[in-house]
This record gives C-alpha cells, structure tokens and sequence, in this order.
C-alpha cells in the first residue's frame, strides 16, 4: 500500500515522538500535534521550527503540560496531516468483540427473532464457530482501528458454558494487538443471572480477577426476579470495587422501574460514579416530567447511559441528559455476530445514526454529537481527559473534511489512525 502520510525524520525530537504537522484540531487553525512517550505534549502553530524549538517534554505528561518545549533530543517521526481534521480517537462505549463471528464465511441467521431465541440460538452455535475465540476477537478489533476506535468499552459473556474463557480471549487479543485498542471489560450475563444458579459466583470472580464493571440484563424480564439480580451485582461491585454497566431494554414504566431500583442502591452503596445504563429504551418512552425526574437523578449520581442509536428506539432527552451532567457513549452493539448480521465497527457512522433520530440540524448540535463519540466519553474507558490536549493520551483520527458537521454527515474514511502515538491505521486500512 502506497503511504499517503510519507514519515520522515527529524533529527530535532526524540525517537519516541510523534508530530503530526499541519492538521485541524476539531476543524481550527492549522496546528502541529506533538506525541511524547504515548502522550501529546504540546500543540503549537503549523509551521513551527522544531529544531528551534526544542522537543516538549519527555514522557512525563504532567510536566511537559506545564513546562512547555525542553531540551532537543534525537530522531523522531514527523508526518504530514495535509491540513485534514483532526479529531481524538473515537471510543466505542457499548460493544461485543468476543461473539463475532468477523472474517469467517457468512453464517445465516438461524434464531428465532426473540431475546431467548438469539441467546438460545448463539449458546447453541457458538462452539462450531469458535467463539468466544482470540482470532475473531482480534479481527473485530483490527475493524475498531480502521474506523478511527482507540479504545472501547466491551460486554463479554460470562456463563455456565463458557465460564470466564471469553474474558482471557479478549484480554489476549488486545495484548496481540500491543494495546493499539484500549480495552475495558464487562462481565456479562447474557444467559441471565438468578435463573442461572452459579453465574453470580462467575460474575464475583471476574470482578475478584479484574473485571472492570460487573454486567446486567433486564432483571424483569430475563430473571423475573430485579431485587435478586440488581442486590447481587451491586455487592460484588461494592466488594470488588469495579463499576456496573446494566443492559435494560424494558419499555416506559417497567423501565423506569428498573432504573428507580437501580438509583437506590447507586445511593444506598455509595457508588456514584461508577453505574451505568445500556439502551434504557425505556426512558425515550416516558413522559416529559417523568423524564426530567430521572435525569436529575442520573446526574445527582454520576449514572451514565450507554446507546447504539437503534432505528426503532424513541429518541432519549440527551440536551437535558447534558445539561444535568448524565456522559453518554456511543456504542456499535454486536457486530456480525449470532444475533444479527448487520454492524461494521464504525463508531461514527452510530454518531450520524444518533443525529439522524435526535433531529440534528445545526452545526454545534452536529459537533456535540461528535464529541460523544470521543472526548466526552473518556469516562466509559476509565479517562479523566480524552481530547487533543496535553495530558491526554496520544489517540487521533485523521479524516479529509471540511470540519466536524461535515465529517458527521458523510462519514468518509479514516485517512491515519494513531493510538498512543503509534500510526495504527491509514486510508482505512490497520497496519498492524
């Protein structure tokens, strides 16, 4: 494949420096973008002298945020970004990298079109395919790059079948990939919890070995049983120290339930922060007042609330969400997997899927959105700043637009993809 970007190097930085020359930083001025050690370290005006002024920083962000251009080291790569946008690597913050079924031939759906009747069809059909497996996994994460996704968020099933196997397959595939994607993981319960004896003891030893949240599904539909499940999950959370990251599909009033359920223990554990909403379709559904009750108290409590945009679903209160301090991610959900064939790992394509329902016709509306799918969900991948700025880690997406709404509208190709200052992807192609 030809290289469009040409590095070259410059014998003013350091050899574990990235610049990124001439590029648009959410579609401002022509600026170059220094990456120190996995981290940017500095911004300054396009056509800055490099050798004149010095490398910022060596690999300690906090310092070189602060203390500006240091000392000249030795070779670096310097590429050039054409003047293209430049957006922070995007974060998927709702998906499923280890049911996939990516790269192999194509498998008809055989299922019945039902919540059960796709956990009863992929439980029967999984071990055939190879899944939960360390290929496939790698293959979904490698679609991840191409589209510009640095660091995601992942539900892997956790179950009587396959114990905690999908978790080690998906912590080695991303260690196969040296963390080119920063990877979060879910414990997740998609066969259920309380109707399946033993998966609370699973969920308690993935949250013992790491787990980075503790999963849940629909309490009332799924177990019958919303106290049993949502008491369970919340005191493994509360003994592990990990969050919690719920999927609750029930409509209007059974969903709002849920939610009631689910804020009291938030309170009663003391765990703000540290809860989150997958789709609370439900909420779309409520009346104006019921809403805004709700949301007061998702950003009282520092619940956050994870979507993929579907098509069907009634659009969510997401100006009041943001008003009221309540993150929203972005997710792709599954992707060709063994509930459904449809998905491409492309997390802005889900962004212009969300403006689409919500009715976005302005550009700061266009630009919000966007920043759903990156800086405003560093929260969903354990970040306190996730954005083209010193301090944050190196991750950039480059797209030739002629700004942000631009970019929403067409969803073009990923021209380069960095992820801890390392070129990860170009013209929509991973190199790794």
């Amino acid at each position: 494949m030809d290289k469009l970007f040409a590095p070259r190097p410059d014998a003013a930085t350091s050899n574990r420096t990235l610049v990124v020359e001439n590029v648009r930083p959410w579609g401002g001025a022509p600026t170059d973008l220094y990456i120190v050690d996995g981290v940017f370290s500095a911004t300054r005006p396009a056509g800055t002298d490099h050798a004149a002024q010095g490398t910022p920083g060596t690999g300690d962000a906090a310092r070189a945020s602060q203390a500006g251009p240091g000392a000249a080291v030795s070779a670096a790569t310097v590429v050039d970004g054409r003047g293209l946008l430049a957006l922070p690597g995007f974060i998927n913050a709702h998906a499923h990298v280890d049911k996939s079924w990516w790269g192999q031939p194509w498998e008809p759906y055989g299922g019945e079109a039902t919540t059960q009747g796709r956990i009863a069809h992929e439980r029967s059909e999984r071990a055939r395919l190879g899944i939960p497996g360390i290929e496939p996994t790698e293959a979904v994460l490698c679609e991840f790059l191409r589209h510009g996704t640095t660091a995601t968020r992942t539900h892997v099933d956790v179950d009587l079948g396959v114990g905690l196997d999908g978790i080690a397959a998906v912590r080695q595939a991303a260690a196969n990939l040296s963390g080119a994607v920063d990877v979060q993981i879910i414990a997740f319960p998609q066969d259920g919890v309380m109707r399946r004896p033993g998966v609370l003891d699973l969920l308690d030893r993935a949250g013992a070995e790491g787990a980075d949240y503790i999963g849940g599904l629909d309490p009332c539909a799924i177990d019958r049983d919303p106290v049993g499940q949502l008491d369970g999950i919340f005191a493994i959370a509360d003994r592990h120290g990990c969050g919690l990251d719920i999927h609750l599909h029930s409509p209007a009033e059974l969903g709002a339930f849920e939610y009631e359920l689910i804020i009291e223990r938030t309170r009663a554990l003391g765990l703000q922060g540290r809860v989150n909403v997958s789709h609370g379709f439900g909420l779309g559904d409520l009346p104006a007042a019921r809403q805004q009750s709700l949301v007061e108290q998702f950003g009282e409590l520092g619940i956050s609330w994870s979507t993929v945009a579907p098509v069907k679903a009634a659009p969510l209160p997401w100006r009041d969400m943001a008003a009221h301090e309540v993150p929203i991610g972005l997710g792709t959900d599954g992707i060709r997997d063994l509930w459904s064939p449809y998905g491409d790992g492309d997390v802005l394509r889900v962004a212009w899927e969300f403006a689409r329902i919500h009715g976005v016709r302005y550009d700061e509306d266009f630009t919000e959105v966007a920043r759903l799918a990156g800086s405003g969900a560093a929260r969903f991948v354990g970040r306190e700043v996730h954005d083209l700025v010193p301090g944050a880690v190196g991750d950039l997406v480059l797209i030739d637009a002629e700004n942000v709404p631009d970019a929403l509208v067409r969803v073009p190709r990923r021209e380069l993809v960095v992820a801890g200052g390392r070129i990860v992807a170009e013209a929509g192609e991973p190199l790794i």
